[in-house]
């Protein structure tokens, strides 16, 4: 057992400092998101943004419980995608390649959908869905935005795999000329990676909730922004990809 900790106590610790990075950098987020105005933490003086009128309308006790159950789903999913990536990197058994991490994030990202809309529409009752019909826009306007989100995620997830490959390529790399160990030295690859990206993807999630969560939705504004979101995605991947080699 004591053999088996001291194997264990590294990765766990590397973990761990991941999520609490993740932690802090959200709680930045959340506080610049708050100091202009893009969140409100009062639903009253927040009431007249649609899309919180749809959603608060909708979620009693039980199926807020359902939908974070249903979101926490999707993220574990799709956390695990980049994960498993790197992982079948790190074993030798693929190679990192744009091609392969655009495979496996839009279809990590389709699955997380999935899964998402399997749970969401056993929460939902049929008022609950009429209310919800009556206050979205039209059938166009919402493919549009699944087609932007989907594509947001996909490009989201493939560079985060290849991100992990960087990290791995790179401890490799600094392993074999020095004394350290390779865990220590992922370690280090994978936090630096998770506070660096993890800033960049959190400034630009401000930018979109903006534009998403103003009173009056600019459909124009919100596509840009998306736009944007997928370019540094592709930006981050190629950067990521060079890194590896």
């Amino acid at each position: 057992m004591k053999e088996d900790i001291r194997i264990m106590w590294k990765p766990y610790a590397i973990l761990f400092g991941m999520g609490l990075t993740i932690a802090l950098v959200a709680r930045v987020g959340l506080a610049a998101a708050a100091g202009l105005g893009v969140l409100s933490f009062d639903y009253i003086s927040a009431s007249g943004v649609g899309i919180f009128d749809v959603v608060c309308s909708i979620l009693t006790g039980s199926t807020l419980l359902g939908f974070m159950c249903a979101a926490g789903l999707a993220l574990v999913v799709s956390t695990a995608g980049a994960a498993l990536y790197g992982l079948l990197f790190a074993q030798g058994r693929i190679k990192a390649s744009p091609g392969t991490a655009f495979l496996a994030g839009w279809g990590t990202a389709l699955v997380a959908l999935v899964l998402l809309v399997v749970v969401v529409l056993g929460l939902l009752s049929a008022v609950q869905v009429g209310s919800m019909s009556s206050k979205l826009p039209g059938t166009l306007v919402l493919v549009i935005a699944v087609v932007a989100f989907a594509a947001f995620l996909g490009t989201l997830i493939a560079a985060a795999a290849m991100v992990v490959c960087a990290c791995v390529a790179r401890a490799r790399g600094k392993a074999a000329g020095s004394v350290g160990g390779y865990v220590g030295k992922l370690g280090v690859q994978l936090i630096a990676a998770v506070a660096l990206c993890g800033v960049v993807v959190t400034a630009m999630t401000v930018g979109t909730l903006s534009a998403l969560l103003a009173p009056s939705v600019n459909a124009i504004a919100l596509l840009g922004w998306f736009a944007a979101d997928i370019a540094v995605n592709l930006v981050i991947l190629v950067i990521a990809h060079r890194m590896v080699k």
